[in-house]
């Protein structure tokens, strides 16, 4: 009886890790067509998106604590842990990032070619910590 409990809650806890999807929550300007292209990256990437049009994107952006300097055309937030993506991250990184619950935050400064939702990736796209430091190159 005992090992058939064990086997059951061992198989009921599987079940759930393989369906739970991280979620992330994308914040983006109803005129951007590049953050639409991110959040399909992210879906592609095995990610549950949620997407909010606002045009109030400067305060999201202060109330998630995007650095000055380091902002790009929209932000996401990872729903269970609420670490932050700024603008146009890769989601290798995103999943990288999520092994390490001490970063707070990820972004691709400005709008890069080379990105998700951009153009093709090329290998040399960095992704920043939000203290600045390399986090990833894609």
């Amino acid at each position: 009886m005992k090992s058939l409990i064990i086997a059951a809650a061992l198989m009921g806890a599987s079940s759930m890790a393989y369906a739970a999807k991280p979620e992330v929550t994308v914040y983006q300007d109803p005129n951007c067509g590049c953050c639409t292209g991110w959040a399909e990256h992210m879906l592609e990437s095995g990610f549950d998106v949620r997407q909010i049009k606002t045009s109030n994107m400067g305060a999201i952006k202060d109330k998630l604590g995007v650095p000055r300097g380091m902002e790009s055309c929209h932000t996401a937030v990872v729903d269970a842990t609420g670490q932050v993506i700024e603008g146009h991250v890769p989601a290798n990184a995103v999943q990288k990032m999520l092994a390490q619950p001490d970063v707070k935050g990820l972004t691709a400064p400005g709008m890069p070619v080379n990105s998700p939702g951009m153009g093709k990736m090329d290998g040399n796209l960095v992704t920043l910590d939000f203290a600045g430091k390399e986090f990833s190159r894609d």
